[in-house]
């Protein structure tokens, strides 16, 4: 796999902070070989089926991008690098955008679409999320435990957005060129819609915690929202859960976006898609 010693995914942001819309998020990764994909309608989303997957495990990928962007197609390839490593099928859901959509709607699809994947798959689930997706992750292993569901196999959680209240101390020691507390603040402000950023299913670092799968937290050491990373691992081992958390030096908001352009990103993935194959065959 080739690797650049640029990072592309700190250029993006730094063009995201200009004001500009180039280059596109889904181009940073390179395309991962071998993957099929299947559209599905109900729920919208796409399948990534690697070669030689796992029969019956599968996997729930939800997609970042501060509830006001991002899809199933920005998002495939990097997901699909993680199905590779991981060698499982990975099912990217798509989800409403604010303002059309705002909380809990989003919750409400990817639910949905874990009960999906729940009746159609013979196998243990696990979630994957970046960014809110993340939010969403950790949202949904907390109703699935309310409403008596099956809990997920594992909880990958890739520079997890935990706090909307934006209230680390990493938002002022950063080099993130992008996401500002202002920002955060906003993004949350039109996702909650009038909710309280304190609801424990809309914000993961209120919920409670107790009997949430095992969690593997991957977080750039360089990003504004690395303290949201390390208070949910702190709370989430107070509350027994086990938690695995991996800073990576240099990085900022979700690096893994450069899935094979970068050794960083290919070595978190990695880690990720072999810390998931661990937690789906046991």
């Amino acid at each position: 796999m080739t690797t650049t010693t640029q990072d592309p995914n700190r250029t993006l942001w730094e063009a995201r902070a200009r004001g500009e819309q180039t280059p596109a998020w889904e181009t940073l990764a390179t395309e991962p070989k071998g993957i099929a994909i299947e559209a599905v309608d109900t729920p919208a989303g796409l399948w990534l089926r690697p070669p030689n997957a796992l029969t019956g495990p599968a996997i729930l990928a939800i997609h970042g991008s501060g509830f006001v962007g991002g899809s199933s197609g920005t998002h495939r390839r990097m997901f699909g690098h993680v199905a590779r490593a991981a060698g499982a099928n990975t099912f990217a859901v798509d989800y409403g955008l604010t303002p059309e959509h705002v909380f809990p709607s989003q919750l409400d699809t990817v639910t949905a679409a874990y009960q999906w994947l729940l009746s159609n798959e013979s196998g243990p689930i696990a979630i994957a999320g970046d960014s809110c997706g993340a939010t969403l992750a950790v949202g949904l292993a907390a109703r699935a435990r309310e409403e008596n569901l099956p809990m997920p196999a594992s909880l990958l959680l890739l520079s997890a957005w935990t706090d909307l209240e934006a209230n680390g101390a990493t938002y002022d020691t950063g080099t993130d060129p992008f996401f500002t507390r202002e920002l955060v603040r906003t993004l949350a402000t039109g996702y909650l819609a009038g909710a309280n950023p304190r609801d424990p299913l809309a914000s993961p670092l209120h919920a409670d915690l107790r009997g949430l799968p095992p969690t593997y937290l991957q977080v750039g050491a360089e990003e504004s929202l690395l303290d949201d990373t390390r208070e949910l691992a702190r709370r989430m081992r107070d509350a027994g859960v086990e938690v695995r958390i991996d800073e990576f030096p240099g990085q900022v908001h979700t690096f893994q976006m450069a899935a094979g352009n970068t050794a960083v990103a290919d070595e978190a993935v990695r880690e990720a898609g072999s810390w998931l194959r661990s937690t789906l065959v046991r």
